[in-house]
């Protein structure tokens, strides 16, 4: 981010960044209430707590530099992370204006009966400046919630609180033995509502944590142009053939 792009010329960050949950293996390959389970568990997730502050704070820094002063950053995290994303994003000057939950309606059953089901993520909508854009109108489309005659609501039930599966079946990249390409591929109708909300089209997003490619196929559909990074050789092989290449979601 700090060599590469020029500071004040991005309109919208969308970031999926480390939850840092990594650490510890855990398979269920019986399971028999949403098929296979795997447990996360990638080097690139794994941080001292000292660490992961540290570049939690030094990656939104940036993100602070690139963003026009009518920019947003969306940040999507977890309990396990969002209070370290917040107190990064306050320390750089980020305003926050919403806090959005993704309820995910497939979500994994309670396996250890100790806890409260995890079934939400989150994703922290912050503002660079007074300026930011909120396409209201256009939300109220997409908005799958509609009144009794079938015209658009209002988006307080959508936006606040996004009922939305985790992405299964076809829609999911896989590898050559059938196992997620990607361990946190987001919907594309999240990135949808996302890019719908803050940027026009013809803007610049970028995606620091590019991942799967997901932000490109969405950012590209929209009409936004759109810059993706990402360090994993893996995965930046999954998005090029997602994106450029085959239209068969299966990849080595």
């Amino acid at each position: 981010m700090r060599a590469e792009l020029k500071e004040s010329t991005i309109d919208l960050i969308y970031a999926d960044p480390p939850y840092n949950l990594s650490g510890k293996a855990l398979t269920l390959v019986n399971n028999k209430t949403g098929g296979p389970f795997y447990k996360m568990n990638e080097k690139w997730d794994t941080w001292s707590y000292e660490d992961y502050l540290e570049f939690t704070d030094e990656w939104i820094s940036e993100a602070w530099k690139l963003l026009k002063r009518s920019g947003s950053l969306y940040i999507s995290c977890a309990y396990h992370n969002i209070a370290e994303v917040m107190f990064s994003a306050k320390k750089a000057g980020f305003v926050t204006k919403n806090i959005l939950t993704w309820y995910k309606t497939n979500a994994m059953p309670n396996l250890t009966r100790r806890t409260f089901t995890h079934s939400t993520e989150y994703v922290c909508w912050l503002v660079k400046g007074n300026n930011w854009k909120f396409n209201y109108v256009a939300l109220k489309e997409i908005n799958p919630q509609r009144t009794k005659e079938g015209k658009p609501r209002q988006v307080r039930d959508f936006l606040d609180f996004v009922e939305m599966p985790i992405v299964q079946g076809r829609l999911r990249l896989k590898d050559r033995n059938g196992r997620a390409s990607h361990p946190t591929q987001k919907p594309e109708k999240l990135i949808e509502l996302i890019l719908t909300a803050s940027s026009n089209v013809g803007d610049l997003v970028l995606d620091p944590f590019f991942g799967s490619g997901t932000t490109g196929i969405v950012a590209s559909r929209l009409g936004r142009k759109w810059i993706g990074i990402e360090i994993d050789r893996k995965y930046v092989r999954v998005a090029s053939e997602r994106i450029f290449g085959s239209r068969e979601y299966q990849y080595a």
